[in-house]
């Protein structure tokens, strides 16, 4: 067994356990706020499944959909910090 199909086995169980306990976060939330650092979270938990695709199939374009994905996860969070800072006063 290679490296990377250890480190895989390691990773992706990790990452779902990672994902379903943020899903709790988002629907118990008391605030707005933790839903959005939730939805954050769970948007990086996604690029982590896409980076680690990528790189278990030799699919180096998921790296660039990883990237994209990152860039558009992190213009939503600044766009609910501002929309929540509005709503607050």
């Amino acid at each position: 067994m290679s490296m990377p199909q250890i480190v895989s086995q390691f990773t992706l169980p990790m990452l779902g356990v990672a994902f379903a306990l943020t899903l709790i976060r988002l629907l118990r939330g008391p605030t707005l706020a933790d839903a959005v650092v939730a939805l954050d979270l769970m948007a990086i938990i996604v690029i982590g499944f896409a980076a680690h695709y990528s790189v278990a199939m030799g699919e180096w374009v998921y790296l660039d959909v990883a990237v994209v994905m990152a860039l558009i996860a992190f213009l939503a969070t600044v766009a609910f910090a501002f929309f929540i800072r509005k709503r607050l006063g």
